[in-house]
């Protein structure tokens, strides 16, 4: 059996519920909708999130909400909130509208850098767990700040590996993986992955899944990117539990040196 579809031995569980892929993905940004359609198809991705603020419950439009309901787990997100207050009533109308309590949590400090407030992050985190919700924070990659999420009863953490949309990559791998290694949930690297390594280093390093959006949708060619990330987390994840060589200063032949002509 292929290694990299052996997805069954190897479930990413989130909040009690298995899933086969560890690609997350945003529905944002797309050239048009049967493009976003595509590329989720061709991703694998099983999570997909969308804007409480973009889904519609007129009955006259057209609602993100029943396109995507049948074809994967939806996962709301508090996008554009900048307060505690405006967090948790989005999340709460965002329940009630579309009948789920799982919620990626997002609450923004910077309107230009679009980094996470984190002290008021928790606050609402911590609230909305007490609500009843599965919260998914998107935070920094502080390893405190992450303790503390987990510790109010987040069913994972979402540091960022850079500013969101900007395709930068990793820019802390050292971070993130003290993030990953100290963690007692799961850990989704969420925002800045540009391209294909970038996913699967973030595997490679230890983190459970990935999220991504503009990688995808703004892509070039965004179904073929879709297929891109669907296989570097796949190998990313293979290459972390199969365990990298160590690094050496040095070289070492693959070869043994005993029995070579002329020795």
């Amino acid at each position: 059996m292929n290694a990299m579809n052996d997805t069954a031995k190897d479930p990413f569980t989130l909040a009690g519920k298995s899933f086969g892929s560890r690609l997350l993905i945003g529905t944002a940004g797309y050239p048009n909708r049967q493009v976003m359609l595509d590329a989720l198809e061709v991703s694998g991705a099983e999570i997909v999130t969308v804007s409480i603020r973009r889904v519609s419950t007129e009955s006259y439009a057209e609602n993100l909400w029943d396109l995507l309901k049948d074809r994967c787990h939806l996962l709301p997100n508090t996008a554009g909130c900048g307060t505690v207050r405006d967090a948790v009533l989005t999340a709460q109308l965002g329940r009630e509208a579309v009948g789920t309590d799982w919620v990626k949590l997002e609450l923004i400090g910077d309107r230009e850098t679009l980094y996470p407030d984190v002290a008021q992050l928790v606050e609402a985190a911590e609230e909305l767990v007490k609500d009843g919700f599965i919260v998914l924070p998107y935070c920094t990659d502080d390893p405190v700040v992450c303790q503390k999420l987990a510790d109010v009863g987040c069913a994972a953490v979402m540091p960022l590996a850079s500013p969101i949309g900007s395709g930068m990559g990793l820019v802390n791998p050292y971070n993130l993986e003290m993030v990953c290694n100290r963690s007692t949930v799961p850990v989704i690297v969420d925002a800045g992955i540009g391209t294909a390594s970038d996913a699967a280093r973030a595997l490679e390093i230890g983190a459970d899944a990935v999220l991504l959006n503009t990688a995808i949708s703004k892509a070039r060619n965004p179904v073929l990117m879709a297929a891109a990330m669907r296989d570097a987390v796949a190998a990313g994840r293979a290459a972390r539990r199969a365990g990298r060589i160590p690094r050496k200063g040095y070289a070492e032949a693959s070869s043994p040196q005993l029995g070579m002509i002329g020795s």
